[in-house]
């Protein structure tokens, strides 16, 4: 754990260079779009530690897979979201001297990112080999007003003595992975363009033919003052630049603001790219820094106004959740259903950027709860449209009759993930997907997605585990053999109690919308029966699996097994392991780790936290304080659900504990992993973490439902949610809880046991509302 980012509620600062913490700062300062993405790399020369990384939506290459072995089933590659056209790139040169802060006496340093406004800034100074001192600053911004458009700002300012320098704004598209299987290039170049005033490159990816394009215009100033200084242009392979140079008396400032347009085939057709990338660099330019800046900060406010959460007492835990909540929209904007959120997002290359089952379970509630309802559907409609794919999937395991296995990794429907104990056994991944589909219809209301493509899905995915379970003689039940559950530190184990519970879910709930629609809309029923070859013969072999499926369960201890055998383990709390063997995922064998109990993330919890209205408090106690004492938590997913739980039962301090390692996960590096990358997809869990956990909410029976309870540490926090197309305000406080609504109609809500009726444009009294303060 690592504790350098100063504590502030709207901005992530960091005071002095400590070049071992670059690559952990490079993650945390990443800004994007939704669009593109980019590491908080420096602009000018680095020889210093680093991994450079930028980051297009959608564009990715299928790396090798390397196994010792090959089996049936396998996937052939590993996609990834490659590293794109380095746009931020200006090569600096002092005096005839590269600059390179890593060669460099560094006097002050400050990063900045400021959420609120979504802008990068850097201020360092220094003296350089040749003893003279300089101010450098830039700024920076991936605008989400106009998502293919970049801009940098980039001065340096002499101190000591009159300098010549040489700017050189340039574009790479000779770039590669650090994880590269086998070091090959993605890219080849297909064309570029240099005048007098813009260059342009485009690459195209190896074997995927994905287009990327990207074209500059650098402006140069003394001072405020843009000065036409001459400049030439340089061509070289996979790269084009402009260099400039002057002579900068000290005091005086030499700045560059450098507009880029990016873009790629995935949105605009190979033939029309380069014009397209071409017109916008003047279109952006055209309207200036001010302007696209303007704009910008205008759409982020837009965003906070609907997301934001506001804690008063805690400025660690503010600044925390208002990260997360800014990488997640940095990451996905929900307006395109053929992209979806990489573990990663745009800030890394570990996972490929690729998307898992993450999604489902830990992101849609957030987008669901806090943007508009097209955001969330377009998340169900990219597994509709990979239906097909996941239908393949299960065919090559040995799967028939549309039975469909989503993949664990993807980017385009096809598995691409290969170790076995994950590709061909963490089929839980098929119930998360189910599981979104019944969140969203249970907290819209909307069962419109349920005709339209939703059953299809549903189908499927019965279907495969209607195949999946074996008749076991000995149990008298049926049974599911050979699988990983969440808890990923157990490999090829049987009758996994939340693998199970998930797929009996599923079977019922697909059994429910079928008899539903039966009711309502036969036709429609029957439409999408012809569609997928329905056999209604199919609802009641679904029936006795969901019957008679095992569960495993022990009488002693009264609490749901983890899987068979659990029990055969030595249970040594992980209290009692010695901090220098923590994590274990790094400091033990891998055969220790599968002997041993601890467990990786949340397993049968994750269980009882989407089914928690089959459970009863006692039970969800009983199997809380069972398992989490065993729980290493060293997966970025596992803190928000034991959070969300341990609210549930009462246990507050072991709730506040949860909340803040997941929320300060990153940005205190809590596992050691945080310079390859950010945990996006956690951060969703975060999210629910103080929703869901510490307000309560539920949604039963139609109704909202807030079971508040608040910090010791905190004076008050508030966050707005839609609910059934209805903006409300919660505000929850030592004193009460006080809900506004801002929407247009009356809404029925139940805070504790207590039901209230809010008219549009009023608010609750909180006198006889108290929430429950965390002692």
């Amino acid at each position: 754990m690592k504790d350098y980012i100063q504590k502030d509620e709207w901005k992530i600062i960091e005071k002095g260079f400590n070049p071992e913490n670059n690559r952990i700062s490079e993650s945390i300062f990443s800004i994007g779009n939704g669009h593109m993405g980019q590491r908080a790399n420096f602009e000018e020369s680095y020889s210093g530690d680093s991994l450079q990384g930028s980051y297009m939506a959608g564009v990715y290459y299928p790396d090798k897979t390397r196994v010792g072995w090959w089996k049936n089933g396998y996937p052939e590659y590993f996609a990834k979201i490659v590293n794109s056209i380095n746009w931020i790139g200006v090569n600096v040169i002092l005096d005839g001297q590269e600059l390179d802060l890593a060669k460099c006496i560094i006097h002050d340093f400050e990063r900045v990112l400021d959420m609120k406004r979504g802008l990068l800034t850097r201020h360092v100074e220094f003296t350089n080999a040749a003893g003279n001192r300089f101010k450098l600053s830039s700024t920076r911004f991936l605008s989400v007003n106009e998502p293919d458009a970049s801009v940098l700002r980039y001065s340096i300012t002499p101190i000591s003595t009159k300098t010549t320098i040489r700017f050189e704004p340039y574009l790479d598209g000779d770039v590669t992975n650090e994880d590269s299987n086998y070091d090959e290039n993605f890219w080849f170049e297909v064309s570029q363009v240099s005048d007098d005033e813009t260059n342009l490159i485009c690459m195209e990816t190896l074997k995927t033919g994905f287009q990327a394009c990207a074209a500059m215009k650098p402006y140069f100033f003394i001072g405020d003052k843009h000065t036409m200084v001459e400049n030439t242009n340089t061509s070289l392979a996979g790269f084009v630049s402009k260099r400039s140079k002057v002579d900068v008396e000290p005091g005086q400032e030499f700045m560059v603001i450098k507009y880029v347009a990016i873009e790629s085939s995935l949105n605009i057709d190979k033939e029309e790219l380069t014009a397209h990338t071409r017109k916008r660099v003047d279109e952006i330019a055209e309207k200036g820094f001010g302007l696209i800046k303007e704009e910008h900060e205008a759409k982020w406010s837009d965003k906070w106004l609907e997301s934001d959460i506001k804690i008063e007492g805690d400025v660690a835990a503010q600044q925390a959740i208002r990260y997360n909540i800014f990488q997640l929209y940095q990451t996905y904007t929900g307006d395109d259903p053929r992209l979806n959120i990489g573990p990663k997002g745009f800030t890394g290359e570990k996972y490929g950027g690729v998307t898992y089952w993450d999604t489902e379970a830990y992101c849609l509630p957030f987008y669901l709860r806090t943007a508009d309802h097209t955001v969330s559907r377009n998340l169900l409609k990219y597994r509709h449209n990979h239906l097909q794919k996941a239908i393949e999937n299960a065919e090559k395991l040995g799967f028939s009759d549309g039975a469909a296995l989503y993949p664990m990794v993807t980017i385009n429907g096809e598995e691409c993930h290969n170790e076995w104990e994950i590709t061909f056994e963490e089929i839980h991944r098929n119930g998360a997907i189910a599981y979104a589909i019944y969140n969203y219809v249970n907290y819209t209301g909307d069962n419109s997605v349920i005709s339209e493509f939703a059953l299809e899905v549903l189908i499927a995915i019965s279907r495969f585990w209607k195949q999946r379970v074996s008749w076991s003689e000995d149990k008298n039940a049926f049974v599911i053999l050979g699988v990983t559950g969440p808890n990923e530190y157990e490999n090829n184990v049987s009758n996994n109690w939340y693998t199970n519970t998930i797929a009996k879910w599923t079977m019922e709930y697909t059994i429910e919308q079928i008899n539903r629609l039966q009711s309502v809309n036969n036709n429609e029923l029957e439409s999408i029966f012809e569609k997928v070859n329905f056999n209604m013969d199919e609802i009641s072999d679904w029936q006795n699996i969901v019957d008679n499926i095992y569960q495993p369960y022990d009488g002693n201890r009264d609490v749901f097994l983890q899987q068979d055998g659990f029990l055969d383990k030595e249970l040594i709390p992980v209290k009692d392991l010695p901090e220098s063997e923590r994590p274990i995922h790094k400091k033990w064998s891998w055969d220790r780790i599968l002997r041993s109990c601890y467990i990786k993330q949340a397993d049968v919890l994750q269980g009882l936290y989407m089914l928690e209205d089959r459970y009863d408090l006692e039970t969800i106690k009983r199997n809380f304080y069972f398992y989490e004492p065993y729980t290493v938590h060293e997966s970025s997913l596992s803190a928000s659900v034991h959070c969300i739980m341990a609210s549930a039962i009462g246990n507050h301090e072991k709730a506040y504990e949860m909340y803040l390692r997941s929320a300060r996960l990153d940005l205190d590096d809590y596992n050691d992993d945080t310079n390859d990358g950010l945990h996006i997809t956690s951060m969703g869990g975060t999210w629910m973490s103080i929703v869901e956990g510490f307000a309560g909410l539920r949604v039963r029976n139609d109704k909202l439902i807030l079971n508040p309870i608040i910090p010791e540490s905190w004076k008050s926090y508030s966050f707005r949610i839609v609910f059934r197309n209805t903006l409300l305000k919660v505000s929850v406080k030592t004193e009460g809880t006080v809900i506004s609504n801002d929407g247009q109609n009356a809404i029925e809500i139940v805070i504790g046991d207590k039901g209230i009726t809010i008219p549009p444009g009023t608010e609750t009294d909180p006198i006889d509302q108290l929430s429950k303060s965390i002692a």
